[in-house]
């Protein structure tokens, strides 16, 4: 960080204690500060607007970012998703956030003949039941009752093999991306995820980490795992200058549950023969970080001055204020060794700050040249007015370069919508952009039906659909629906 940003951030700090002391938040007095109050700063960062958003509300209901409708009594149940407990019971397990094994590209791989695919699964009656499951089928296979599953990758012990100092607490795994390496070995990403546990001081503590799985075929038609190595931590977000970290959300003592601490579901690209890990994150204290002084910054708005003045003082009025100064959702970036060590931190890639406190799953490609980069998001989980807890976004940006800066896709950042209620079967949420070898269109698959809420109804690979894109602009092909956790198509 250098000394003028240290020098603007203290004087917003100080100038904002000044007002509050002086009349308080909503009193006239704190609205005679504003021109000392108001900044102008990226950070050197890409936003996500709140102008962006409230634009982006104009573009529901059109058919090129519309999710499809799809038929409720053709959805199946993943059929080798079961698992068997402690009493020798046959549990059907909800699968959700799944992501192929993928080659460096981003292109699905193909591991001797077979496509494998990873995902979060668990017994539906169980929340903490979260782990990660290896499903495969031959590569010419398309049905969903064509996956089948080898089990959990890793054993409840495989935590304790280190002297790991993060692995040791885990308590859950969560999503993450997988690569086919030019060793021809499998290297998984993924969250380790500890309790929310104060005694501890675990506090549900996030950890980007990686491993080896190593994978045998025993007999023909049959994928094993036959467990992993170089099991390890790889970055849990250090001083918190660049991402924040576990301590300063809840580190306090003062537990404030509208505080949404993200630091999980890293996505594996290379560029030059570089490795990275794209993740989604929140913002630290070098980076525009969250607080009260952070609805003053009009990067946060949009390039018009009477939109932020007219939106800010809105939002110091407003009931979801606290909402929006804790909201500093990040994409950041790190680039790791090759031994899959962190090698350097980098800046975030886009932020949310002011808008949402978490954008999820990550997924990033080049493309024509182009880098894409696409993350989901709950409208449950934004502070604009006219979204609601119904609608699902999938939103898009692009950028000349890996680092940026980002553009948004379609103008506003829509890529895909859904408004459903969440008891609707055919609901959907995690959207995952694969592309495809020799085509400009991309297969998105994502899960389908609320985890837990039917009895018959398990979450489940939803079907796949293809989305076009070309330069800045994406849309839903018509009639583009696939098979149920379909990977790949063929043009």
């Amino acid at each position: 960080m250098n000394v003028s940003m240290l020098v603007k951030q203290a004087t917003v700090v100080v100038t904002l204690s000044t007002a509050i002391l002086i009349g308080g938040s909503g009193s006239p007095a704190f609205a005679g500060q504003k021109d000392s109050l108001d900044h102008n700063e990226t950070y050197g960062t890409s936003q996500i607007t709140r102008s962006d958003m409230y634009d982006m509300i104009s573009q529901h209901g059109d058919a090129k970012f519309t999710v499809p409708q799809f038929d409720a009594s053709t959805i199946k149940n993943i059929l080798s998703a079961t698992k068997t407990d402690e009493n020798g019971n046959v549990i059907d397990m909800d699968v959700w956030d799944t992501w192929p094994l993928q080659n460096s590209d981003g292109t699905v791989a193909e591991y001797n003949g077979y496509h494998i695919l990873f995902g979060l699964a668990g017994d539906p009656k169980d929340a903490n039941d979260t782990f990660i499951y290896m499903f495969y089928k031959k590569t010419d296979e398309t049905s969903i009752d064509a996956w089948k599953n080898a089990g959990r990758v890793f054993d409840d012990s495989d935590k304790y093999k280190s002297d790991d100092p993060y692995l040791k607490d885990q308590a859950e795994e969560w999503s993450g991306s997988a690569t086919f390496t030019s060793d021809g070995e499998v290297r998984l990403f993924y969250t380790n995820r500890t309790d929310f546990n104060t005694d501890a001081e675990l506090y549900g503590k996030q950890t980007l980490t990686t491993a080896q799985v190593n994978v045998s075929e025993p007999k023909s038609g049959t994928l094993k795992v036959d467990g992993v190595e170089d099991h390890k931590s790889i970055f849990e977000g250090e001083d918190g200058s660049v991402y924040q970290n576990v301590d300063q959300a809840f580190g306090s003592g003062n537990i404030n549950f509208n505080e949404n601490h993200t630091f999980r579901d890293p996505h594996y690209i290379e560029e030059d023969n570089r490795k990275y890990l794209v993740f989604e994150a929140n913002t630290g204290t070098d980076y525009g970080y969250q607080g009260e002084e952070s609805l003053f910054n009009r990067a946060y708005y949009d390039n018009s001055n009477k939109f932020f003045q007219d939106e800010k003082n809105k939002l110091l009025q407003s009931p979801i204020k606290e909402l929006a100064t804790l909201a500093n959702g990040a994409l950041g970036i790190i680039e790791i060794n090759d031994d899959y060590t962190l090698k350097n931190v980098m800046k975030p890639l886009i932020v949310s700050n002011t808008v949402s406190d978490e954008i999820e799953r990550p997924n990033i490609f080049k493309q024509n040249g182009k880098w894409y980069l696409f993350t989901s998001v709950r409208g449950s989980k934004m502070t604009i007015d006219g979204i609601d807890d119904e609608d699902i976004y999938m939103l898009g940006y692009v950028s000349n370069s890996l680092t940026g800066s980002y553009k948004p896709l379609n103008k506003t950042g829509i890529v895909l919508h859904q408004d459903l209620d969440p008891f609707d079967i055919t609901w959907t949420y995690a959207h995952y952009a694969i592309p495809q070898l020799e085509s400009d269109n991309v297969v998105i698959t994502s899960y389908m039906t609320n985890r837990g809420y039917f009895e018959d109804h398990k979450s489940t690979f939803a079907p796949s659909f293809t989305l076009k894109i070309k330069g800045a602009k994406t849309s839903v092909v018509e009639n583009g629906i696939l098979e149920q956790g379909q990977i790949t198509i063929t043009e």
